[in-house]
């Protein structure tokens, strides 16, 4: 008896494994403590944003990821890395590429930094490995 199987079912089949790709341990643990550093944030009122971005950080690269401020909304982004990274560094630019004044909180391979748009619109988050060998991290952000 041949077996029927919905065009809806091949085409996810077919684009499954090109689409997503599973998390490294390293990725997993980094996760593990950007949640740690931006749960004291949710005590604050900051609510999670859905999702976060992970990768290798290496020295002298910087990861950068785009982001869709709020004019009077209030953010926190957050990084985590694994060892070997000892030092990690978070900034933010504005469409321009012009650095951004945020407050900062750096505790070795955790960092983030606090910040109020006064205008809405693109602005880009960069995460760079100051100290220590390549390794995975996690960015998270919180806004209220």
């Amino acid at each position: 008896m041949k077996r029927i199987v919905p065009v809806a079912f091949l085409l996810v089949a077919l684009f499954l494994p090109v689409t997503l790709r599973a998390e490294s341990d390293q990725e997993v643990e980094a996760h593990k403590a950007v949640l740690d550093l931006a749960g004291a944030f949710t005590n604050d009122g900051f609510k999670m944003r859905d999702g976060h971005w992970s990768g290798t950080l290496k020295t002298g690269e910087r990861a950068l990821v785009a982001v869709n401020l709020y004019a009077g909304n209030q953010y926190w982004f957050s990084v985590g890395a694994v060892q070997p990274a000892k030092k990690v560094d978070i900034a933010l630019y504005d469409e321009a590429g012009k650095l951004m004044t945020t407050e900062s909180y750096n505790e070795g391979e955790r960092a983030a930094a606090g910040f109020s748009p006064t205008t809405s619109g693109q602005y880009y988050v960069s995460v760079g490995l100051v100290e220590g060998d390549p390794s995975s991290f996690c960015l998270v952000y919180s806004y209220k």
